[in-house]
């Protein structure tokens, strides 16, 4: 087992932080420009900080380039469909980087787990899945897959304090608690799955995520990584002077209703 790494101090983290972000404001521009297509997935246990580390990815970054995809349960219509379909609409096109947050894997985790899809159907993901990625990197995009892993002890450190803090009760759902009452359960679906769709061509990528700190610094700078890019230079906008006053007389401002000032 490897030593545990020293403490991340958190004025390291932040001027860190901030430097990766301006290297994703750039890399955005040569997606936007070259018209790149960007598909990144985020999975993992609950409450293993793949929100986080999205957030600071499109903290800076324009939503009309890097946006985030996070389905909620199918309905009816896509329950029909084939499996793949709905996530398909969300692929990126030229010029976009997508991040989905939980993803096509569901499948393989948590509809698995929980009972929601039958043995066949699950024996048809395992057998279509890579197939379906390889079309989706012949079409142009580039995948990318991490998977946030990280200890039961973390975990339930995690889940208690959302249970405290108020602000966060909303992150702990009785699908949370299931999964974790089902900690082996998990384990071995996710063992399974990687057997099959770790692959050469579309692999995973592991972060390890005991400390989000250094799983958000760690994600961003690898991600940064695998998509060469160059720095596209662009000229200091320049604010110009405003033309003069046509002389248009405004209405009386009290005729607007302002919001209370309680602060």
């Amino acid at each position: 087992m490897s030593p545990k790494p020293e403490k991340l101090e958190k004025a390291r983290y932040q001027k860190e932080l901030r430097r990766l972000q301006i290297e994703l404001v750039h890399l955005q521009e040569w997606i936007a420009s070259r018209g790149l297509k960007v598909c990144v997935v985020f999975e993992g246990r609950d409450a293993a900080g793949k929100g986080g580390a999205i957030k600071r990815i499109t903290q800076y970054t324009n939503p009309r380039v890097v946006r985030i995809a996070a389905l909620g349960k199918p309905t009816e219509r896509e329950r029909a469909q084939w499996y793949f379909q709905r996530y398909v609409a969300h692929l990126p096109t030229g010029g976009e980087m997508v991040l989905f947050d939980r993803s096509w894997y569901n499948r393989a985790g948590v509809e698995r787990i929980m009972g929601f899809c039958t043995d066949e159907e699950l024996e048809e993901f395992f057998e279509t899945c890579p197939t379906f990625e390889e079309m989706i990197q012949r079409s142009g995009i580039q995948l990318i897959k991490y998977w946030f892993s990280v200890s039961d002890e973390e975990q339930e450190r995690r889940f208690r304090h959302r249970i405290e803090k108020p602000r966060k009760r909303w992150k702990l759902s009785e699908m949370d608690i299931a999964s974790w009452q089902r900690w082996e359960e998990y384990s071995q679906a996710k063992d399974e799955m990687f057997a099959v769709t770790d692959t050469e061509a579309s692999p995973w990528w592991v972060v390890n995520a005991d400390s989000k700190w250094r799983a958000r610094l760690n994600c961003l700078s690898h991600l940064l990584d695998r998509i060469p890019r160059e720095n596209i230079s662009s000229e200091r906008v320049k604010l110009p002077p405003r033309p003069p006053a046509r002389g248009h007389e405004r209405p009386p401002i009290t005729d607007q209703n302002f919001i209370p000032e309680p602060y």
